[in-house]
């Protein structure tokens, strides 16, 4: 059965690349696209969703905005965060708030679509 995801992020170069990947690599559609804190709050509104990928630094606010609101999901939603900045605290923190994983944008590419795939 093919997964069903949500992904913010504000880079249409980045999306681009993603969404085929996801579904080749990972058999998860991309579902609906956000680029700031209030569109993805409203995807989660109006999709039934059960992966959310998941950008820090977006067009207007913060993914971690986007983690703290979503802290109290039902369990079969999962989100990972796929950002630049995969630092101890930036990891840490996306944890505290719920986040499922954190991946590096430039290094952990594999591991991602790993976990994508094993998570539908």
């Amino acid at each position: 059965m093919t997964g069903q995801a949500i992904l913010v992020e504000d880079s249409a170069t980045i999306r681009d690349t993603l969404i085929p990947a996801m579904h080749e690599l990972a058999d998860i559609d991309v579902i609906a696209t956000a680029e700031t804190v209030i569109e993805a709050l409203a995807a989660t509104d109006r999709h039934d969703w059960s992966l959310m990928i998941l950008d820090l630094f977006l067009r207007e606010g913060s993914g971690l905005t986007v983690l703290e609101r979503l802290r109290r999901r039902p369990p079969h939603q999962r989100i990972l965060v796929l950002t630049n900045y995969a630092t101890a605290d930036v990891r840490e923190r996306c944890a505290q708030l719920g986040a499922d994983a954190v991946f590096d944008k430039s290094t952990e590419l594999d591991d991602f679509f790993d976990t994508c795939a094993r998570l539908h």
